[in-house]
């Protein structure tokens, strides 16, 4: 399951629309390492006035791998977090989670393409 969600969010859904701020909030609480790791990016980003901050340490056990395949695997969850955080999320192999200012297209176009997929290939990323 990818989230935990409460049951009076299953009850908001059932009877309509759900509000992002009770999305996000399920999000951040049924996967705290990919909330946590994407959030420490947004802050760095933020600080440094970046284009854009990216993690290349691979996550400390499968458990939060699976966080942020979870995490942005799905558009619904990956959109709230762009939403929440006035960011673009980008990912590649099963830990290069990047964040990118809205207005840096260049560079997210660059992080997307095939050839920057390839070069970040390395041996240890094959069972990941």
């Amino acid at each position: 399951m990818s989230l935990t969600v409460p049951n009076s969010l299953l009850e908001q859904a059932r009877a309509g629309e759900v509000a992002d701020a009770a999305f996000v909030a399920c999000v951040r609480d049924s996967l705290p390492y990919a909330w946590s790791l994407i959030s420490e990016l947004a802050e760095q980003r933020n600080a440094t006035g970046a284009a854009f901050a990216d993690n290349q340490t691979p996550p400390p056990d499968e458990e939060a791998r699976g966080q942020l395949l979870r995490c942005l695997a799905s558009d619904a969850m990956r959109g709230a977090l762009e939403r929440h955080f006035g960011m673009r999320l980008a990912f590649q192999n099963c830990h290069r989670v990047a964040v990118f200012d809205p207005t840096a297209t260049e560079a997210l176009r660059d992080f997307v393409t095939p050839r920057a997929q390839i070069l970040n290939q390395r041996p240890e990323f094959v069972d990941c």
